[in-house]
This record gives structure tokens, sequence and C-alpha cells, in this order.
């Protein structure tokens, strides 16, 4: 089955989202998500000049073969944008593999290991009220496990306090928006709403939080160890893990699960992370982390070490990324739980897809390949509009961590 033809389509129903269409000489096409939030326009130069010409005229069976060429062919190994245009292309790679066999993708990948995907959603307030309501939205809706996020007395901009009740798009500005942190305020806030939604609804359901890199290891333990009585599920991204060696040292303070890798794009980001167990959630996602084939390499490893998977789900991951990753998360021995956030209606449509929610739980579907198509009519409808994440400093004026 050889490569035809590939195109880089980018569209914009509510936010930016770049996808990658291959098709082969047999009629057969996959999608992969090429999205690279606040720098999307990188990538889709990285595919056009540099991916796709290598591409044309290759075997779309031989996965492994091409994932490999394109990282050591590279030479300039990893990074967001070189990791997400394989991604891109691997994903793409296994929806025609998987199509071509009439099966989903989770069935050539070895059979579903559960019935359902556990998921958690995203409630947020702009204080304690608010977030105890949003979390109760969450659980009439079905949800048995909601990341709580709130607004700060007297911070501005407090990170993942959305605009609305079901999305949260943080990349909202041509320019950056300058938002401010007070660690202290945060440290001091924080057990407070985890304290009452422990009050408001019991033990039953799983409650989540982000962190968003916003501490040092010292503060990031005393956090977790001050969150201990209210049972998290996980803390996310509690520290920056440039350095992974941090998290040992938060892992030595606190017994709170731990959870980070949003931002990786290898295993080489997380193999310490995960051999020396600091961390028991690995959150790296299929569209930056290498698509399937690495994501399975990474999923693989943290499976000797009793880590399981977490993967990143915000919207700005297409349904494309969010399909493929229901699939994988079906199958693979060591899951966790699976963030998901909901799309917008107009990326619903731009994006049809197979995969359902039910009390709590997702299921990609049966529909052969990842179960994510495109309209592309209707995606030439939503041109792109620049846009940039926040960033943020502290109250006395210093950049820090958004």
């Amino acid at each position: 089955m050889i490569i035809k033809n590939i195109k880089v389509i980018v569209t914009s129903p509510g936010r930016n989202f770049v996808t990658l269409k291959i098709e082969t000489d047999q009629g057969i096409y996959g999608l992969g998500d090429a999205t690279l939030n606040g720098r999307e326009l990188s990538v889709v130069s990285y595919l056009e000049d540099h991916v796709i010409p290598v591409l044309i005229g290759r075997d779309a069976h031989r996965i492994q073969d091409i994932w490999a060429s394109l990282y050591k062919g590279a030479y300039w190994r990893r990074g967001p944008v070189t990791m997400s245009a394989i991604s891109a292309v691997d994903v793409a790679l296994w929806d025609i593999k998987a199509k071509a066999a009439n099966m989903p993708l989770y069935q050539l990948l070895g059979g579903a290991s559960r019935d359902g995907v556990l998921v958690y959603g995203h409630a947020n307030g702009a204080n304690i009220a608010e977030t105890v309501a949003a979390v109760g939205s969450y659980i009439d809706q079905g949800y048995k496990a909601v990341r709580a996020q709130s607004g700060i007395p007297g911070v501005k901009g407090s990170y993942g306090v959305g605009k609305g009740t079901d999305h949260y798009e943080p990349a909202d500005s041509t320019l950056p928006e300058e938002t401010v942190w007070s660690t202290t305020a945060y440290l001091n806030f924080i057990p407070e709403l985890f304290e009452t939604l422990r009050k408001t609804y019991g033990n039953e359901i799983e409650l989540l939080h982000d962190v968003h890199h916003r501490l040092t290891p010292n503060e990031a333990g005393a956090l977790g160890k001050a969150l201990e009585p209210y049972r998290l599920f996980w803390m996310e991204d509690c520290t920056p893990a440039e350095n992974q060696d941090a998290f040992r040292l938060v892992r030595e303070k606190t017994v709170t699960p731990l959870a980070v890798g949003e931002v990786f794009n290898s295993i080489h980001d997380c193999r310490r992370l995960i051999e020396n167990q600091w961390i028991d959630y690995i959150r790296a996602t299929l569209v930056h982390a290498g698509g399937v084939t690495h994501l399975r390499q990474i999923a693989s490893l943290a499976e000797l070490y009793q880590v399981r998977t977490g993967f990143h789900g915000a919207t700005d991951l297409s349904p494309v990324c969010m399909g493929t990753a229901l699939n994988f998360d079906l199958w693979v021995p060591n899951f966790g739980i699976q963030e998901y956030m909901k799309h917008s209606a107009a990326t619903d449509e731009v994006f049809p897809h197979s995969y359902t929610f039910k009390d709590g739980y997702m299921h990609p579907g049966e529909t052969p390949g990842h179960g994510v198509d495109i309209d592309e009519e209707l995606a030439a409808k939503y041109p792109y509009e620049p846009k940039q994440l926040p960033i943020a400093r502290l109250t006395d004026g210093t950049l820090w961590n958004w």
C-alpha cells in the first residue's frame, strides 16, 4: 500500500487544530493530529518542508521503519515540533493499517483490556463555592473522577479557571496574556478547597488537581502532605520535570500520588521518573510523544514499575488524538485514567467521531481505524487564528512557570 498524497489541514472551529491526512494508492486514508498549542504553524512548516517530501511513494504498512527514519534521519532528535510531526504521521499510518484490516485500532493493538475507559472532567470556578458546584455538576453528569481548580483570592488569572462550564482554552490572545502568581496564597488556599469538597461529596468521587509546574520540590512536597487527608487521585505537574531528580524530593515528603508528562516528547524525558518509581502516572500524549509507536514503548517501560497511564486530553488535542488515545487506553495493560475535556460543538462537527461517553467511562467505538474523520469543506470555513498561551509573573514581576 503506497503513500500517494499527503496534505496538512489547518482549521480553527473555536481553537486551532493541525491535521495530517495521508492518502494511499488503494483509496484508504488516515488522519493524524499535529497540533502544538500556540506553535501550530511551526509543525505545519516542518511537515510540509521536511516530512511530506520523503514519504511520498513509501509503503504505508512499514510504520516502524518510517518512524525510525523520521526520528533518526532528522539527526536533530526530539523536541515538541519534531515529535508532533512524527506523531501525526505515525497515528495516520496506524489509522490506515487498522482500516485495511477492517478493525478498530484497539483490536489491532491486541484487543480490549477493559470494558471502558475511565475519564475525568474539569471542574472550575472563580472561588470555592463555584468550584464545589461545578464538581457537583460533573458528578450529576455521571463522572466518577473530577479535576478541581479554583480562583485564588488576590491572584489574577488563576490557572485552570475557564470562561465557561465545560471548555477551558488558555490560548485566547494574539500576544501572551500576563497572569500573576503567588505561591504563598496558593499553598494557603488549596487545602481548604479539597477539605470542602470532601465534606460536600464524601470519599466516593475521585478528585484530581493540577499544580501546573508552579512549585519548587520542597513546596510541592509540603502541598502533597497537606492534601493527604483528602485522598487525591493524583497531584499533577507539581514541579517542572526537566530535572527528573526533583521528583525524588517530592516523593520523600508525601504519599499523595504524582502525575506528570503532558509536555514530554520521548521516553528519555521520563525514564528516570519511571525506573525510580518517583511518579504514579505518566501523562505523555500521543500527539507530542511520538504517536502510538513510541507511546507503546513508554507504557511498556512504565508497566514494569507499576506506573500507570493518565494521558493528557485537554482541548488543545483534536478529536483525532482523543479517538486514538481511547483506542490505546482500551488496550494498554497498565491503564490508569484518561483526561477528557469536551470539545466545542463546532469542533465535533468538523471532526465526526465514533467515541462515546456514558456513566464516567468512554469507549472508542467499533469503527475501523481510530474512529475519527474530518469534514474538509466545513474545516475550510474556520481559518487559522493566531493565539498564544499566557505567561505568569510573581507579584514582584519575576517571570515564573505558567
